[in-house]
């Protein structure tokens, strides 16, 4: 059995102090999308990858994948989405079992619109109170975290 290898005072203040960070700026964030344009978070992610893709949209395994999320999550907010207009589901050519998200022109305009409330917000509750040597830490030291879980499948 491996020894545990607690957290000494310095790893412990960077975890708490990133939990509550992350969750305020999450709380935040999501707060700002609903009352202004609607939106859970999630559902402004997924309108914001679709508008990257273009016309043809993504699959949804593709969406999920980049979103972090499950099939089912996705699935579940996809639907919510599809009812009020934003994007649509079809078929992908020569695959019987694929789907495609695809933005509506309502969805562009829900995001354009959504945009600059949600880019002010994230500046007010993050980006603008670190300076430019700070963002690149927070990037590189955030990135690192990201790709090590990525090779390892979580």
């Amino acid at each position: 059995m491996a020894k545990t290898r607690w957290l000494d005072e310095q790893e412990m203040a960077a975890w708490t102090a990133f939990l509550e960070a992350s969750h305020r700026v999450f709380r935040s964030v999501e707060q700002q999308l609903k009352e202004e344009a609607g939106l859970s978070h999630p559902q402004y992610e997924i309108l914001v990858k679709l508008a990257a893709a273009g016309g043809a949209g993504l699959r949804m395994t593709e969406l999920a994948e980049s979103l972090i999320t499950s099939k089912s999550g996705l699935t579940y907010q996809i639907g919510r989405l599809e009812e009020r207009g934003l994007v649509v589901r079809g078929e992908v050519p020569g695959d019987i079992r694929g789907v495609t998200a695809r933005l509506t022109d309502v969805g562009a305009a829900a995001l354009r619109a959504a945009a600059p409330g949600h880019v002010a917000r994230v500046r007010e509750v993050l980006i603008d109170g670190l300076d430019r040597h700070q963002l690149t830490v927070l990037a590189e030291a955030l990135g690192e975290v990201s790709d090590r879980l990525r090779e390892h499948g979580a």
